[in-house]
């Protein structure tokens, strides 16, 4: 007997190839307006739909799980963090959560590493000055920024992406530092010629440059505190390409706003305005709306693991990128 397509919702839009393809292989679902639904929008769709198809940006809680209908089988993420689904009501409720790991790393580390070049040499302060007609041409002493080289980078998370910043920090003559749950094998650290910190403390006060690259957990939320933001030396940067709450951001901008830092690169931050100000008006800042992984061969290879993980499951296999 032949399976009936499922029926797939999309919550966001994808690449186009990626939508027509999910249309010819499954009975599917698009967001049309592309407009992030409401947690009343989502339990309507966990009722209506087999298989679901949601992005980091989507918050899948415990009540919009548990109003899931019987026939809701699966939720195939579109993106690698699984930080906003509930994944204990999902397991209770028996409902598959796959997500699309692997696939951002080298797109994340280039971003990061435009950051760390932009921010020491005030690239955005001087398109800000050029843009507002206030540049009154060159002189020896105008926006002074640092030397990239022989600097310290302090790399908070040393899994994919952290590796792959690395890799390219080193290229540029940075000296690679790094504190992660685990040290890594001796012949990784060669390779990358890193330094590994098990006391993250120690590590903030030393170096020239950090960079958050750990997944939010309960461990990690937080995990650049006050305290520990205020262990950077006025000289340091700060760059943040993981997730918004693993900063205090409301101090982080108080040490902006003084100068007791020297500059923060941040691709993801929190979405209260109030504080969105206070980070936009600090000086030497950069907040870009999480392009870390923004680029289109990275969002077709990751509509393409969704794709698979969806036949998997429908041929009655267990899905190559199961998370529960």
């Amino acid at each position: 007997m032949i399976r009936k397509k499922p029926k797939v919702f999309i919550t966001r839009r994808l690449p186009n190839q990626i939508e027509t393809r999910m249309m010819e292989l499954f009975d599917t679902t698009l967001n049309e307006k592309d407009v992030l639904l409401s947690e009343e929008q989502l339990i309507e769709v966990f009722k209506s739909y087999e298989i679901i198809v949601p992005s980091i940006a989507d918050n899948i809680s415990d009540r919009i799980i548990n109003s899931a209908s019987e026939s809701t089988k699966l939720i195939a993420n579109f993106g690698a963090g699984s930080d906003h689904i509930d994944l204990v009501s999902a397991k209770d409720k028996g409902i598959i959560v796959t997500n699309t790991p692997g696939l951002l790393a080298e797109d994340t580390a280039d971003l990061v590493l435009a950051l760390i070049l932009a921010l020491p040499r005030r690239l955005y302060e001087g398109s800000k000055v050029v843009a507002q007609g206030n540049w009154n041409g060159w002189s020896p002493t105008n926006m002074l920024g640092g030397r990239i080289n022989g600097k310290r980078l302090g790399i908070i998370g040393m899994g994919r992406i952290g590796q792959a910043i690395a890799k390219r920090a080193r290229a540029f003559g940075i000296s690679i530092h790094y504190n992660n749950r685990n040290q890594l094998p001796s012949e990784i650290e060669e390779l990358l010629e890193a330094t590994y910190w098990k006391n993250l403390d120690q590590m903030i006060k030393r170096m020239d440059i950090i960079s958050v690259n750990c997944p939010l957990n309960s461990e990690t939320r937080n995990l650049m505190s006050a305290e520990r933001l205020n262990l950077m030396t006025p000289n340091s940067y700060l760059i943040n390409s993981s997730r918004s709450e693993i900063i205090d951001e409301e101090e982080l901008a108080k040490l902006l706003k003084e100068n007791r830092i020297a500059g923060a690169g941040l691709d993801v931050f929190t979405r209260e305005r109030k504080r969105n100000l206070e980070l936009l008006n600090a000086p030497n800042t950069i907040l870009i709306p999480h392009l870390g992984s923004a680029t289109v061969e990275g969002r077709i290879e990751m509509g393409e693991k969704v794709i698979v993980n969806i036949k998997t499951y429908i041929d009655g296999h267990n899905p190559p990128n199961r998370i529960i």
